[in-house]
């Protein structure tokens, strides 16, 4: 999916578009199988009772409100993050309802740095660190290929200079 050419100046093209990893979406898909599996188990039990209607209406209202909170938000938020490198700079967009961004010129790019766990080494993915002309440096987590964006960040500052 390639960012809003709107967004962009004259002459600017985008040079990487990422969303975060999918591994900040492990944790709601695990919720999501296991309310679906407990909901159904639940409706199963309560199938023959005389409230078994109310408490399916009940189980179902439950589960959608768990599903909808723990899985769909995450999910939306993941889908509404995005982390772009174009050739004049990188710009972070994130939110749902409201949007908040970053945007810092490839000129005023001092130093790029990755670090990631064992655990992010395996997954493909890491923090990646901008130091720029403001105060303290800025991070990005779970960024999906991080020594690739890293290396090309790099080349673009480079080629910036």
């Amino acid at each position: 999916m390639a960012y809003p050419d709107g967004l962009l100046v004259d002459g600017e093209r985008v040079v990487l578009h990422e969303h975060p990893h999918w591994k900040m979406l492990v944790v709601p898909v695990l919720v999501f199988l296991v309310t679906v599996g407990a909901g159904g188990y639940l409706a199963a039990l309560v199938r023959n009772q005389n409230w078994g209607r109310v408490a399916w209406i009940a189980l179902a209202a439950v589960g959608m409100l768990i599903v909808g909170w723990l899985t769909v938000v995450p999910f939306v938020r993941w889908r509404t993050t995005h982390f772009v490198v174009t050739t004049h700079r990188v710009l972070v967009r994130e939110g749902v309802l409201s949007r908040q961004g970053i945007d810092i010129p490839m000129s005023r790019i001092n130093s790029v740095q990755f670090r990631h766990t064992l655990v992010e080494r395996l997954l493909r993915c890491g923090t990646l660190v901008i130091e720029s002309a403001s105060d303290e440096p800025l991070e990005f987590d779970d960024v999906p290929d991080v020594e690739k964006v890293h290396a090309t960040l790099y080349h673009e500052v480079a080629d910036d200079a």
